[in-house]
């Protein structure tokens, strides 16, 4: 339970590593407002439709409108927002993690220079650290859309399959988030997806713990814009303060 706490923990304790490095925060700005501009336009604009169009449906801005369609009316309004939530949190994952990968590595980069002491020599250019970052998300991604649609599936099975797909899906979110951000230094290493999903498993409670705090920030609407860049600080310290990179 210590590790897991550790790994809990672990993005919270990398705020003062993230503000004592002013270039980590010049190197966020960018891919903050891409990720801002993506999210909070889709939220907002999605959000104002599903309001409009559900109260026109119901018939809810007449009058003459009774005390159930209004109840229903709010009951609708919340689970829309619910679900509005989870599809904007897809998005950000799969469209602003594509778009901003060539900036979190930057920002991976920064930190493994800062916590390795420059030992660990990266030679690369941009161009090239932009096409193995975004294949890297791609595969992610991919891997991702998989395991959600198998999960998916499993609510098919008579009786008990919403509640395994439930807990197998939350525990999944815990790993993928994880590995989402642990992931740069390893694309950087040229690792396979195999060798990068042993891995992230090597660090057990750990990984989990950090999963789990990354996947509820992840989900918060605005908050996860500026949480991302932290999270990449944190996914990289922690790759090299755990021994993450002597499993590979």
């Amino acid at each position: 339970m210590n590790d897991f706490l550790l790994g809990f923990t672990y993005p919270f304790r990398s705020l003062k590593f993230f503000f004592a490095h002013p270039k980590l925060l010049a190197y966020s700005i960018t891919p903050m407002l891409i990720n801002l501009i993506i999210y909070g336009g889709i939220f907002i604009l999605s959000y104002s439709w599903l309001i409009n169009n559900i109260e026109k449906w119901l018939g809810a801005d007449q009058t003459d409108a009774g005390f159930w369609l209004e109840a229903l009316h709010v009951v609708l309004l919340v689970l829309s927002f619910v679900l509005l939530l989870f599809i904007c949190y897809l998005l950000f994952v799969v469209l602003g993690g594509l778009i901003t990968a060539p900036f979190n590595e930057e920002i991976s980069q920064r930190v493994e220079e800062i916590v390795t002491k420059g030992t660990i020599q990266h030679k690369t250019g941009f161009w090239e650290d932009a096409y193995v970052s975004i294949k890297g998300e791609a595969e992610k991604i991919v891997f991702y859309l998989v395991i959600l649609f198998l999960i998916f599936l499993l609510n098919f099975v008579p009786l008990v399959g919403n509640v395994f797909s439930a807990v197998i899906a939350t525990i999944f979110s815990f790993f993928y988030n994880a590995l989402d951000f642990l992931d740069y230094p390893m694309t950087r290493k040229k690792m396979k997806f195999k060798e990068k999903l042993k891995v992230t498993r090597s660090g057990k409670l750990v990984t989990y713990g950090f999963g789990c705090t990354a996947f509820l920030l992840m989900f918060l609407p605005i908050v996860n814009v500026f949480m991302k860049p932290i999270l990449v600080v944190a996914g990289t310290s922690l790759y090299y303060e755990k021994n993450y990179h002597l499993q590979s």
